[in-house]
């Protein structure tokens, strides 16, 4: 259906295992991913694909405007992932959130519509988030977003994906620009950076170090595998409706303390593990996705995510990966281009 793709942030946690997903099931399609290697961009991702005949690697940032024309004058699709994502970065310091996911997302949309106009062949598909919503209450198990839920952000991340999802929208309203939105649950599974709770907590717990738990634990996310949302990714930008969201989910609400517990008892640890800490501001309690749009218009459901088995396959991974975790840690999977 496309010939080539951009995809931005490739080289991050759900960007680099779309583009080893797209190299495997797509092999007729051409793919450049454009990453501009901030903290979170890992080369080590991608080592494995970095001599591929059909990938190609650009060291570049979204907001520089005459680069990404260039590279879509070669390319009839963009998988846009590129973004800060961390939320509690966004807390203490909101302005890289700004800069990256709004700035940068309409860097992209005006140079997309630049080159390509209002060309209905080429598309755009954004790739957001469950945050946007909000939260919803724990003591009400039936509420689950759909895409008519309202935005209602919780935190600068948040807001700054909403910002970008409005945009998107806007553009396909005003100029016609063939884009479609995505929002996806939690996401886990390989090549996570370590801030992320899953990774996080195997990694200190392979260190010896305890997990830290916020608050009473009772926080709900609904937890998708990577491959799953990767696979729904492909499917979205090659049969879903232009101008539409679709929310992406596993289906697979989980508590905080329940997938803590979990952890522990696939890596044979108890609850001694576990340090309590105080919960972050504006701390959402419950997110649960009504994937049934994405099922009913395009076939698709998760079926890699269930539990406990996805989880231990995702432990093991980590327990398997110590040298990719402890690059990380350290700082030397960056190379010296990649240093502030």
């Amino acid at each position: 259906m496309f010939q080539h793709v951009l995809v931005t942030g490739g080289s991050g946690f759900i960007g680099s295992n779309l583009v080893r997903f797209l190299l495997s099931q797509r092999p007729d399609y051409q793919i450049t991913n454009l990453d501009a290697l901030t903290y979170a961009g890992n080369p080590d991702n991608l080592a494995d694909v970095a001599q591929h005949p059909n990938y190609r690697f650009v060291h570049g940032n979204i907001l520089d405007r005459a680069l990404v024309e260039s590279l879509l004058s070669d390319c009839d699709a963009i998988l846009h992932l590129a973004a800060e994502s961390h939320v509690d970065r966004s807390i203490s310091d909101s302005r890289p959130f700004l800069e990256s996911n709004v700035l940068g997302t309409q860097t992209l949309l005006d140079a997309a519509r630049t080159v390509w106009g209002s060309d209905s062949s080429h598309r755009f598909l954004h790739v957001s988030t469950d945050e946007v919503y909000g939260s919803l209450p724990l003591d009400q198990p039936e509420l689950k977003f759909t895409e008519a839920t309202p935005i209602h952000t919780s935190s600068p991340y948040s807001a700054s994906k909403a910002a970008s999802d409005l945009l998107v929208n806007a553009y396909h309203q005003t100029h016609g620009l063939n884009t479609v939105i995505t929002r996806c649950s939690n996401n886990f599974g390989p090549y996570q950076f370590p801030e992320k709770v899953i990774p996080l907590f195997v990694t200190n717990l392979l260190a010896g170090k305890k997990v830290p738990l916020y608050g009473d634990g009772q926080n709900v996310r609904d937890w998708l595998h990577v491959e799953d949302h990767c696979e729904a990714l492909v499917t979205v930008l090659e049969g879903g409706r232009a101008g539409q969201v679709y929310n992406i989910g596993g289906d697979n609400e989980r508590s905080n303390l329940e997938l803590t517990h979990t952890i522990l008892d696939l890596m044979g640890k108890d609850v001694s593990c576990i340090e309590p800490v105080a919960d972050r501001p504006g701390h959402d309690r419950r997110y649960a996705i009504d994937a049934s749009k994405i099922a009913t218009e395009l076939h698709w459901q998760p079926t890699r995510s269930s539990w406990p088995n996805a989880l231990q396959l995702t432990v093991d991974w980590y327990c398997e990966h110590v040298t990719w975790s402890e690059r990380v840690r350290s700082g030397a999977y960056r190379s010296p281009e990649m240093q502030p």
